[in-house]
């Protein structure tokens, strides 16, 4: 089989899949409506059913459904059959998926499924189904052809079956006025969280160079020298009047100048750039990249609190 045949044949799998969701978008009704607003109104968590490569998907809509503030659990059907079905209240919606609707384990479950439960929807490609027979609402999510090259492998049909339950999550964040900070609260680690929640002074250096205004230059090159960043802050009592960096120094030492008269006030660069350090890290790393600068003063009420460098917030995965 040539290169170009074994692209032919992805794109041809991706085109029927587009296909599949074209005609899905196309039949979103009022038993979508219906679905969210069960779910929506609910006073339990959304417990949803799947067997074999529904309950994967199942698994997917779950983790979303739960990071974008639906509580949800997943359920195997088989394992429910043998004790799990204890984990129903009857405050929970059932949201139970089997592309045929006819799946013996699944069919065994419907009668607990819809008395354990406050509401049963149905997700099936299969209209005439068990599944659809048992709930009180239908999301169709039937396809005309499978991107398998057989037409046997759930392919078309599972993805389907993800992009209905993204839709899903999608509207009920919406109608829960979800925001960043709200996901911030359930992605507390990675990059996702530390771009949401982290502060500045939590990634600040644990160096603190810094001289007075009257400092001479031998002082002001032990200080830079002392730490890892090419900077020194200038200060009176903690307060911020300038900045020295490697870059003025070497300037001045290529000037004509006395280097026995220079004092850290005659090189120093006013007002640099600060941030607090309660400040988001994005917020300081914004600032970084638009002064194309590789440190950043921290204060503390306006005070000289220390340095936050950009290699340390790359490497936290701050962007």
């Amino acid at each position: 089989m040539t290169h170009l045949e074994i692209l032919q044949i992805a794109k041809t799998a991706i085109s029927i899949e587009i296909s599949e969701l074209e005609s899905l978008k196309q039949r979103i009704d009022e038993n979508f409506l219906k679905a969210v607003e069960i779910i929506n109104s609910s006073k339990g968590k959304l417990i949803i059913v799947g067997i074999g490569k529904s309950a994967h998907v199942g698994n997917k809509i779950v983790a979303t459904l739960n990071s974008t503030g639906t509580p949800s659990q997943f359920l195997h059907a088989s394992e429910a059959l043998h004790g799990d079905l204890g984990v129903i209240q009857k405050t929970d919606v059932v949201l139970c998926i089997s592309n045929s609707g006819n799946s013996p384990e699944i069919v065994n479950l419907l009668p607990f499924l819809k008395d354990y439960s406050s509401a049963l929807i149905g997700m099936t490609g299969n209209l005439n189904s068990k599944l659809a027979e048992f709930s009180a609402v239908i999301l169709d999510s039937s396809v005309k052809k499978e991107a398998c090259p057989i037409k046997l492998a759930p392919t078309s049909s599972t993805t389907v079956q993800m992009a209905l339950g993204d839709a899903l999550a999608v509207c009920l964040m919406e109608m829960n006025n979800f925001k960043e900070s709200d996901f911030a609260k359930f992605h507390p680690g990675g990059s996702l969280g530390k771009n949401l929640t982290a502060k500045v002074d939590q990634f600040l250096s644990s160096q603190k160079p810094q001289v007075s205004e009257n400092a001479n230059i031998r002082e002001i090159i032990i200080s830079i020298s002392s730490s890892s960043h090419g900077i020194t802050v200038v200060t009176e009592q903690d307060q911020i009047i300038g900045v020295i960096t490697d870059g003025d120094l070497r300037r001045m030492l290529m000037s004509d100048q006395d280097v026995s008269k220079i004092s850290a006030k005659d090189i120093m660069s006013k007002s640099p750039k600060s941030i607090d350090k309660n400040a988001l890290a994005k917020e300081a790393m914004a600032i970084l990249k638009d002064k194309n600068i590789g440190q950043l003063i921290v204060t503390e009420n306006d005070k000289y609190f220390g340095i936050i460098d950009i290699h340390r917030l790359l490497d936290e995965g701050i962007i």
